[in-house]
Parts: C-alpha cells; structure tokens; sequence
C-alpha cells in the first residue's frame, strides 16, 4: 500500500483533532442533556376527536440540559409553554415528571424541575468570551432522535432575534451547528463541554442560520425564574411606531438619534396617561437614553426601573417636552 502524501497525513492530522475536539465535548456535556415531551390541552371543539371523557391535548418535543445537581433544568419558553403536563427522559433512559419552575418568553427561556438521583449537571462558560469562528457542538433531540450531536462554529456574535412576545433578544449566538425542530432548548457547548448558549431559533428554508441564547442571558434568567418564578419588567401602556425625525429638529434639541416612536395609542390607565403623554407625540428620550425604537425602549424597562419616577422626552409638535413616568410591572408568566 503507497504511504500517503504528507499533505494527506497533514489533513488526516487535522481531522483527527476536530473529531476529538467533538468527541470529548459530547461526552463530557451529553449525559446533562434531557429530552422534554409536553402535552397541552386544546380547544373543547377537538372533545369529539379525543373520545368521551377524555381532555384533548396536543403534543410536543423539545430538549433541555441539567445545569444544577439537585435537578433544576434550563430550556426554551416555547417547548414547555401552556403544558399541562412536562415529562423528562434522562440521558441514562430513565423517565420521570417535571415542574415548571418559571419561564421568560421574552428570551425565549424556561426553567423546569425533576427530582432524581445522581443527575449529572452542565458546567456554564462566559458567553462572552466567544469568539467568531470558534468551535460549538450542539446537542439534543431533533424530531424524536434523541442524543443527537452537530457541530459547526460561531457564525456571528451580537446578533438580535425577535422572540414570540415580541420583544427583541439582544446578543445572539449564530451558528452552523444544524438545529431542527426538537433541537430546542439544548445546550450549544464549546470544546471544552461547557454550555456557551441555549438553542432556539433557525432560520427556515436557510440552511446553517442557527441561533443560541447566550448562556450569560440564561444565567441569569434562571437565577431569576428559581428565586421569584417570573421575571419582572416595567411597562409604560403605550403603542407606537419607529418614525424618523426631521433634521432641523434634531439639530434643534441636540437629540441623540435620527429616530423616535411615534406614539398612537395610549392605554387608559397606563403610566403613560398618568404622566400625559399624548397621542402623535414621539418619544425620543429614557431615563436620560436616546431612544430610536420600541426595542430601544424596551432594554431600558428592566426591573430597576419598577415604581421609580423616571424622565420622558417627547416632541411634541416642535417642542420638546420633559414629563415623568412611573413604569409598572408588565404581566410576567409563574408556575402555578
């Protein structure tokens, strides 16, 4: 047999190392990973497809890690959102109840609960010390096969992806680690096995557009969901649009961006009303922050911002004007 050329032996080196590279992050991050079955109860006018006496319910299937020893379990707010009832399957096959400890559908995050003995948690990594290019495996349950491994890297950092609420995720993993329905709620680990992101989102009929809640989000997301159940942010009652704004009157009031929003509807009882603003006034300033767009809008309402008065820049017509708002807790979704 020929020997092979140095440049084969070279690749054949190479390959070697990128397998191993897989192999160990898999086997060092797969025995956290769970598979997640939901079943959730739909309208009352299925009944007559269910049989007599019997709940109608749609199933579903995701996938979750274990990241602490005494069974709390991360995934996304999609697989387990409405279920009436969670169950988990162990990577060593053993099948057992969950509780929903808490969720956040506006980053796409859940917490659930099993109690079993020995469980094997995830190690979570610095999603911030990603780097584009790096290496990422993902693991989880795509259409029922489950323990699935892919690999690929890190595509992109810094990204942003609308959630289900509406709300914008900031700083998104992607990636072209293949994902598929069922992938969901997985870990996306480096090479190390450590979980840098949670998978939750591809980009369908794109091929490798991949996204992963970055597992600083999911840190302290869950921490938040264990300690209270729900995550608390502001609201202020008011529907509007992304405008942009003439530049006389930018340079005008010195505004920090060439956008507002447009406000065109204003709740009754909101903060909002409370504090006077109008309809057709644009908002352009919060808490002392430029604002150019609803999402800009919504980073600002976090938690600390609950019951505090806080300043409000509008324009109204070409004046601009300073109110005070006192943002409220938006609704949050707990375990029952």
């Amino acid at each position: 047999m020929p020997e092979a050329l140095p440049e084969a032996a070279e690749d054949i080196g190479l390959l070697d190392s990128y397998s191993k590279a897989v192999i160990n992050a898999s086997e060092t991050a797969s025995p956290s990973v769970v598979h997640i079955e939901v079943a959730q109860p739909i309208s009352t006018g299925a009944a007559r497809f269910a049989g007599p006496g019997r709940q109608p319910e749609a199933r579903g299937s995701g996938s979750g890690f274990i990241f602490t020893p005494d069974g709390f379990v991360l995934t996304n707010s999609h697989v387990v959102h409405g279920a009436s009832r969670i169950d988990v399957t162990l990577a060593d096959g053993r099948r057992t109840q969950a509780a929903l400890v808490g969720e956040d559908p506006d980053n796409d995050l859940a917490v659930i609960r099993v109690y079993a003995e020995d469980l094997v948690p995830a190690r979570l990594a610095d999603s911030g010390r990603l780097r584009q290019g790096q290496l990422v495996v993902a693991l989880g349950n795509p259409y029922g096969f489950q323990f699935t491994v892919t690999a690929g890297v890190v595509s992109a950092l810094g990204r942003s992806l609308r959630s289900q609420s509406g709300r914008l995720i900031d700083d998104i993993i992607q990636t072209d680690a293949a994902l598929n329905p069922g992938n969901s709620g997985g870990p996306l680990v480096n090479s190390r096995g450590e979980v840098v992101g949670v998978n939750t989102a591809v980009i369908l009929p794109a091929q490798g557009l991949c996204f992963a809640v970055p597992s600083n989000t999911a840190r302290y997301v869950a921490g938040l969901l264990i300690r209270d159940g729900r995550i608390r942010r502001g609201y202020l009652g008011i529907a509007g649009v992304n405008v942009d704004i003439h530049r006389r009157l930018i340079r005008h009031h010195h505004l920090g961006a060439e956008r507002g929003i447009l406000v065109d509807g204003v709740e009754p009882d909101g903060p909002a009303r409370e504090a006077g603003v109008r309809e057709r006034d644009i908002i352009v300033g919060f808490a002392g922050q430029p604002i150019a767009s609803m999402d800009d809008l919504h980073r600002l309402l976090t938690e600390q911002r609950i019951g505090v008065r806080t300043p409000l820049e509008v324009l109204r017509g070409t004046e601009k004007v300073m109110v005070a708002v006192i943002p409220q807790e938006s609704g949050s979704v707990r375990a029952k």
